[in-house]
């Protein structure tokens, strides 16, 4: 299979590549990352303790939420399509010594060569950026263990998403770099839900991140799904 066949938006691996070099900057447009990054490690670990177990982070990028993980005692490996955000997280692991395993391959090719291989497998910020989001739920589904879990962050689709994600992060507040998002992509819960079951597994978890623009932090809310949301998926049968 050629790499245009895969599920891969090369306008959007371009925006990335660009920015790459200035992934661990945390004055730079990774910014938001750097500031989310704690709270998508303790929503993850309020599920599952990371201590021993085998985790995949799809869309990895530089490395950022890989390399807490490794820290947190999991065994990481982190994949991507952008070239030049991968060797940045392989020359990061270089400097700061944290085990993390990184490969340039789809993540549908991984699913179909190492199905049922990790315990955990995370997908953050990613599924908005990609042509067939329910392709990369499913194949998150081949690649967790019976017992599993499987987490997902991404943006709601709403007018209110749209005021804040778009207008204000990106044009208003300079947050993010103006283009970061395309509105059509985001996802609604509900839209996600029926990839996950479809998928084979089941949401035991909703919850949103919110931004709070006065003291300029970020929080976990549940309940609060209108903007980012993250999601905790179990194979069918685990509770």
């Amino acid at each position: 299979m050629t790499e245009t066949a895969h599920n891969v938006d090369h306008a959007e691996i371009r925006k990335f590549e660009e920015l790459a070099s200035r992934w661990w900057d945390p004055e730079s447009e990774f910014k938001t990352l750097h500031e989310i990054n704690p709270l998508r490690l303790d929503y993850i670990e309020q599920a599952v303790s990371l201590q021993g177990k085998e985790v995949l982070d799809v869309g990895c990028g530089g490395g950022l939420l890989s390399e807490a993980m490794a820290l947190r005692g999991a065994q990481v490996t982190g994949i991507d399509m952008g070239e030049m955000p991968l060797r940045v997280a392989e020359l990061h692991t270089l400097e700061t010594g944290v085990e993390v395993t990184y490969r340039r391959v789809p993540v549908e090719v991984l699913a179909a060569e190492r199905p049922a291989s990790f315990d955990v497998v995370t997908c953050m910020e990613m599924l908005e950026h990609v042509p067939e989001p329910a392709a990369v739920v499913a194949a998150c589904a081949r690649l967790v263990r019976p017992g599993g879990h499987v987490f997902f962050s991404t943006l709601n689709r709403n007018p209110k998403s749209y005021l804040m994600a778009v207008v204000g992060a990106e044009y208003i507040l300079g947050m993010l770099p103006k283009g970061t998002h395309d509105y059509a992509r985001f996802i609604r819960p509900a839209e996600l839900g029926a990839w996950v079951r479809a998928a084979g597994m089941h949401l035991s978890d909703l919850t949103g991140m919110t931004y709070h623009p006065l003291t300029g932090e970020y929080s976990l809310a549940k309940g609060k799904l209108d903007v980012n949301y993250l999601a905790t998926c179990r194979p069918d049968g685990d509770v």
